[in-house]
């Protein structure tokens, strides 16, 4: 749907509605309203996604609930749990001569060995360009044909398939500069695990939403 120029857009009407003290106020009553009808008056609910944990810290939630409703951080999104030696090879790639590396941007800030993040090696003259989709690293393959191009692969199992499609893509095109430095998570088994321990008490998890 097209915005109206100079009307809010859809993220902010968004945002207004979630600070709406009439809203909030009106779904606390039915939170503490589906608590009275629960043995033990608890429920326990577990973020996955360390966005989600930002969030609900950021805008004071877990002061607002009722006594009976917790909040757990769980085990973070792929990003969120990107391990300090693979951070330290985006590094040592984006610091090669004739490499571009194509990233989505909440990769940037994450730190690695020495807290040098891509952002750093950006700012030292790295060639590293944000994308929306794999698929926009091919555009950079295509412009830039003396250099090789490398998307770093990082995602939950619903970004794997479009990552693959693009590998597919480019192997139909025959470009050769382009290349998948592949880091994809699986979140069933970290869910799995925590589900399986007896001391582990979680209602339900609040996933991503894609």
């Amino acid at each position: 749907m097209q915005e109206t120029k100079g009307q809010p857009n859809t993220q902010e009407r968004i945002d207004s509605l979630l600070r709406d003290p009439v809203l909030c106020r009106s779904l606390l009553k039915r939170l503490e309203k589906a608590l009275d009808g629960i043995d033990g008056k608890s429920m326990r609910f577990m973020e996955v996604c360390g966005t989600h944990t930002v969030s609900i810290f950021q805008s004071g939630l877990r002061s607002l609930l009722p006594e009976g409703v917790v909040h757990l951080s769980g085990p973070g999104c792929p990003v969120c749990v990107t391990h300090d030696s693979e951070v330290a090879a985006f590094m040592e790639m984006a610091g090669k001569d004739n490499v571009i590396i194509t990233t989505f941007g909440d990769l940037l800030r994450v730190p690695g060995p020495g807290g040098r993040s891509l952002k750093h090696a950006l700012a030292e003259g790295a060639r590293v360009r944000v994308v929306y989709s794999p698929l926009d690293s091919l555009q950079i393959a295509r412009e830039n044909p003396g250099d090789t191009v490398v998307f770093l692969g990082i995602g939950f199992e619903t970004t794997a398939p479009t990552v693959a499609g693009t590998i597919l893509a480019a192997r139909r095109e025959g470009l050769k500069n382009f290349c998948v430095f592949p880091l994809h998570k699986l979140v069933p088994p970290a869910l799995t695990a925590l589900l399986s321990d007896k001391e582990c008490r979680v209602d339900a998890f609040l996933l991503p939403g894609h």
